[in-house]
């Protein structure tokens, strides 16, 4: 019989967003990588984009009815309490047909009645929190983990002694060996002489980067700046149709698939402050100007985003300053290579390139 520590059974839980999803997609690489005959199991959200984006990526996912609890209509909570207990029924018996070693979650209310009864049926349990504020799901499971990894100091909500800082779990693909930047813009079809700005506002777009970069387009080309603009899926087709094709060295697209090319492209980066955003952009390295988007729970891009401004490794504008300030600024960050060093050199000081490495042999401790 082979021992299990080269073939352990561990269940990942977690999404509802790409910020659950990908970190979760990540540490299952990296275990496989490690234990080719690990079996793993994923556990998600029926209806939400995990059911499609891990069997994508190649792994199993059993789907549990619940759902987010709605704080702007507590009405529309009426199914909540049914779902919950349907979904901790469903996971109990996953459990107990699966027998994992170990399960780690990943945040999201998807990972919670799984977490919750493996460790009532004494099953280890290790939490991955992104966020420099966490979640509901992980603020109420921590003190059944047996290890929490952080991707922040100094979250007073966990406790001391279980916490470890780790980072982000970040696929190596989207960090290592860019392409050169001549190469990258070339591929877009651009000018591999001129300055180049990346707006990238999220999985969904960003409406208010899309309002501040069509109302100064003309600026942007007057400048000798050219510009990567992912719009996400809901502006995509109406700024397509808006933007005139006289405007040269503007490349829009709805969404970016391949991060590295247009990481490569960029000589600044304008983003929204999500935690995993973030930690792509800390080991990427390349200056950045964050625009939290202000209806995150609990403000917590907000939070993501002083944590960087507070080392001197990012610029930040609240959605409310952005028609006024965000254009000026960026054309003046694209001019000014020394700003641009400092802000890059104190960025990539805070990458944590072993975070997924460190996260797994966490979780593998755990293994009885």
């Amino acid at each position: 019989m082979q021992s299990s520590k080269t073939s352990p059974k561990i269940i990942i839980s977690g999404g509802g967003t790409g910020g659950h999803i990908y970190p979760a997609i990540a540490i299952a690489d990296e275990i496989k990588s490690r234990l080719p005959k690990a079996e793993i199991l994923f556990v998600g959200a029926l209806g939400k984009m995990e059911m499609e984006k891990v069997p994508k990526a190649g792994y199993q996912i059993k789907g549990l009815p619940i759902v987010g609890l709605d704080r702007g209509n507590l009405l529309s909570n009426f199914s909540f309490p049914s779902k919950l207990l349907k979904s901790l029924s469903l996971a109990k018996q996953i459990i107990k047909e699966f027998k994992p070693d170990v399960a780690i979650g990943t945040g999201g209310y998807a990972s919670g009645p799984l977490l919750w009864q493996a460790s009532k049926m004494k099953i280890p349990v290790v939490i991955q929190e992104q966020n420099s504020f966490p979640g509901i799901t992980n603020k109420l499971l921590k003190n059944k983990a047996a290890a929490i990894c952080v991707a922040y100091e100094g979250i007073e909500q966990f406790p001391k002694n279980k916490t470890h800082h780790t980072g982000n779990p970040i696929r190596a693909a989207i960090f290592q060996n860019l392409t050169s930047k001549d190469v990258a813009l070339k591929s877009y079809g651009l000018d591999p002489n001129k300055k180049t700005i990346l707006s990238i506002g999220g999985s969904q777009g960003s409406r208010t980067l899309n309002n501040a970069w069509k109302a100064d387009l003309q600026k942007i080309q007057d400048a000798g700046v050219q510009l990567i603009w992912q719009t996400g899926k809901l502006d995509y087709e109406k700024i397509k149709n808006e933007v005139s094709d006289e405007f040269n060295g503007i490349h829009i697209t709805e969404f970016i698939y391949d991060m590295k090319t247009a990481f490569a492209a960029a000589d600044v980066i304008v983003s929204r402050a999500g935690a995993m955003a973030i930690s792509e952009l800390s080991l990427v390295g390349k200056p950045v100007i964050l625009v939290p988007f202000p209806f995150a729970a609990e403000d917590h891009q907000t939070k993501n985003a002083d944590a960087l401004v507070k080392e001197n490794a990012a610029i930040k504008y609240a959605d409310t300053e952005v028609p006024a300030h965000l254009l000026d600024a960026a054309l003046e960050l694209v001019q000014n290579e020394e700003k641009q060093l400092s802000l890059s050199t104190n960025l990539k000081k805070l990458g944590k390139p072993n975070a997924t490495k460190e996260i797994v042999d966490i979780l593998l401790s755990q293994i009885k």
